[in-house]
Formats: structure tokens, C-alpha cells, sequence
């Protein structure tokens, strides 16, 4: 066996950028993920153990029921270190358990997508008087995920008008708006610019539909043609962070009943998404029975980058010539020359097998130095083998041939 040396470009690290598809539909306050039904297992009623329309974030728990075969679940012990869990506070975690005291917490984790809908002003707050008088009272926002997300639609306002909080198309302050979140994990680094699509279907009809046609971030309805609301922009959608703000109020069709409190409303896109992890759902003084006739259908694109090394391993003329393989020396011979208590050698004249093949039938051909390479070993500057690239059949290397194996991986 060989070492060689990389050359200087012989090691290549380059980016693999995909982006694929992501698709969520909405109906009867159910989710279903890329079209996938749900799995039964033997043991437990979904094999994954997350509810529809999720992922499991580390596929623990598979096909397992309490009971039958319990669930897994992460714990610590309370010591010094003060190791906890995210979920456990400070306080708790100093009021609540003893020194050495079992913390556990749950699996499996999941992710969906979640629609939170901000009525009554995006931006409203409430006093909140301190039962301590050394406190003044303040003002608490109602919706802080909206709050958060302020400085960051006031940064975007570059790009469209219709991101700033308050512009000359309306104050998201006192305007109802439609949050929908989609975790990091759907799209990866971001969602593609220019791929984010929604469709609010009625009684399998489409009604409405909503593309980012710019590419800027405005969520312009472009379908059906000539339907209310038709080139108008109904929200925005935060590509890097994962989040689309609609607050189109136009009505796309006939009142469905959505009832928010005691009221009916007709479909608009502020109620885009209604039964996606809000808590809405078909009930007597929720929504009515004809909430079961609209469906939504959110798709996009994301951003997967993979990072590949590519390495040439080069055989030149002359090298790679020699192999461990038992089968490189002719059968038969003797392998041994002399050993002893003081010494060992080898036979220094033992024959190599010609594997060079003849055309001609009880003709041997001339014998010539070739070898057929199965594997490429790949060491670091210390000769600490890292892995080995196995190749699916075996390469014949002749003496006057030269060879290079690309080899790829992922990082």
C-alpha cells in the first residue's frame, strides 16, 4: 500500500444549494405535512407519536405506548453543575427540587406550522397594575410575538411600503392581522424568495390566491381572475424568518360563518389558515358547520445548503502497482525463505499472478504489471485513517495508465 499526497487542487469545498418544495393543507381544523397520511403502528395509533401534520424532531418514541413499551424521556440530576431544562425556570429549578433530585422532561419534540390571529389591533396592550406599590402600573402588549417582529417589518419597509408597521396603506397597530409561523426547520436557511403561494379553497372551489409576483416580499392575490380583490396585496411574508402577516379584509366569497365570539364573518385572507394550531375548530360557539367547507393551502420553497468536499485521488503511470490481496501471488509457492528465534524472511522470488487474459485458447499472454483497485483509504497528515471509499466494482490499473477517483462527501 501506497501514500500519496493531496496536491493543491486536488481537495475542492464547494456549496450544493437545493430548495424543495413545502406544502401544508388545512382542513377541519386538521394539518397534513407534503400530503402524507397518517401512519397506525402495533403499538401506538401514529407511529411517529406527534400529531398530524408535524415532524418529529428527533424520531424518538417510534411505534411506542405507555404502558406496552413506556416512552423514552430526558432527565438530569440536580447538582452543582445546575443543568436543567429550558423549561424548567430558575426559580423553580432552586424552589422545587432538592440536590439530587431527578428533572425529567418529555419526548417525542414536534413542529407545524401555527396561526395566531390578532384581533382587536395588532398592537394593543393592557395596563397591568403591580399588587406592589413600589411598582408603577405599565402597558403589556397583548400579542408580543407581533411586537417582536416590529423593528424587523420597519427594516423590510425598503423593499415595500406594505411591510412598515404604519405606512400610508394602513396602521398594523389597529389593523386585525393574520400571523401564521413556519418553523425553521420546513425551510432551512430561508424561504425562497418568490415561492411563497396560498389558496383559499370553498366547497373545493378556488376563491382566492395569493403569490409574491415581485419577489419582494408582497403577497399580491392573483387568482381567480377578475375576483374581488384581484391585484390587490393582501400581506407580507418575512422570507428569512419565516413568517407571513396578512391583512387583506376584503371578503373572497359568500359568508362561510367563521364565527369569531357571536359573529359571523365572510372569508377574507385575515382568517387564511383558520384551524392551524389556533384553537379553532368545528363547535358550538366557535365556528359553525359550514366552517367544514373552506380549505387552505400554504407551499413554498426552501433553502437547503450542503457543504461537499471533492477529492482527486490520483494513479499516475508507475504507482499503485502492488496489492495485499492473498490472491496477487501465484498458488503454490513458498511464502517463507528462512525463520528462526533470530530471524524471519520472506521469499524474495515469489511469482506475482499474471491476470493478464488471452484471446487465444491455452495461450498464456505476456505478463505485465496491472492490479484492480477496490478501495481508496483516506488518511490525515498523521496517517490516522479518516474512511474509506469503497468502489462498487474494482478498477483495472495498468502499469502505463494513469487514474484519478473523484470522491465525494457531504459535510
Amino acid at each position: 500500500m501506497s501514500y500519496k499526497k493531496f496536491g493543491q487542487n486536488d481537495v475542492i469545498v464547494n456549496t450544493m444549494r437545493a430548495h424543495p418544495n413545502c406544502e401544508f393543507f388545512i382542513y377541519d381544523s386538521k394539518v397534513y405535512y407534503n400530503a402524507k397520511p397518517e401512519q397506525s403502528g402495533a403499538f401506538s395509533s401514529q407511529t411517529l407519536n406527534v400529531p398530524a401534520g408535524h415532524i418529529s424532531l428527533y424520531e424518538y418514541n417510534i411505534d411506542r405506548a405507555a404502558g406496552t413499551n413506556p416512552l423514552i424521556y430526558p432527565f438530569v440530576y440536580k447538582n452543582g453543575d445546575k443543568i436543567s431544562f429550558k423549561t424548567v425556570s430558575e426559580a423553580q429549578w432552586s424552589r422545587l427540587y432538592s440536590y439530587g433530585d431527578q428533572i425529567t422532561s418529555s419526548y417525542p419534540l414536534s413542529a407545524s406550522i401555527t396561526r395566531e390571529f390578532l384581533s382587536g389591533g395588532a398592537g394593543g396592550t393592557t395596563t397591568i397594575t403591580p399588587t406592589d406599590r413600589a411598582h408603577l402600573a405599565y402597558q403589556s402588549p397583548n400579542f408580543p410575538h407581533f411586537y417582536a417582529l416590529k423593528n424587523k417589518l420597519n427594516f423590510y419597509g425598503i423593499m415595500s411600503e406594505h411591510f412598515k408597521v404604519s405606512s400610508s396603506y394602513g396602521d398594523k397597530n389597529t389593523q386585525e392581522v393574520n400571523l401564521i409561523s413556519v418553523p425553521t426547520i420546513f425551510y432551512g436557511s430561508e424561504i425562497k424568495p418568490g415561492s411563497m403561494n396560498l389558496k383559499w379553497y370553498l366547497t373545493g372551489t378556488l376563491v382566492g390566491e395569493l403569490k409574491d409576483e415581485k419577489q419582494n416580499g408582497e403577497l399580491i392575490q392573483v387568482g381567480p381572475v377578475g375576483s374581488v380583490g384581484s391585484g390587490s396585496v393582501a400581506g407580507v411574508v418575512m422570507y428569512k424568518e419565516g413568517f407571513v402577516l396578512l391583512t387583506g379584509s376584503w371578503g373572497l366569497c359568500e359568508p362561510i360563518s367563521l364565527r369569531s365570539g357571536s359573529a359571523d364573518v365572510s372569508g377574507s385572507w385575515i382568517y387564511f389558515g383558520a384551524g392551524a394550531l389556533d384553537g379553532v375548530r368545528q363547535q358550538a360557539g366557535i365556528v359553525s358547520s359550514s366552517y367544514s367547507s373552506a380549505s387552505f393551502d400554504l407551499s413554498f420553497k426552501g433553502t437547503s445548503d450542503t457543504q461537499i468536499l471533492t477529492m482527486f485521488a490520483h494513479a499516475n503511470k508507475g504507482e499503485v502497482n502492488y496489492s495485499n490481496n492473498p490472491t496477487f501471488i501465484q498458488y503454490g509457492q513458498t511464502k517463507v525463505r528462512h525463520t528462526s528465534s533470530l530471524i524471519y524472511e520472506e521469499n524474495p522470488s515469489q511469482l506475482i499472478y499474471n491476470t493478464v487474459s488471452s484471446s487465444f485458447l491455452g495461450y498464456d499472454a505476456d505478463y505485465e504489471n496491472q492490479v484492480y483497485v477496490s478501495r481508496v483509504a483516506i488518511y490525515d497528515e498523521n496517517r490516522n485513517l479518516l474512511g474509506v471509499a469503497t468502489l462498487s466494482n474494482p478498477v483495472l490499473k495498468k502499469e502505463d495508465q494513469d487514474l484519478t477517483f473523484k470522491i465525494k462527501l457531504d459535510i
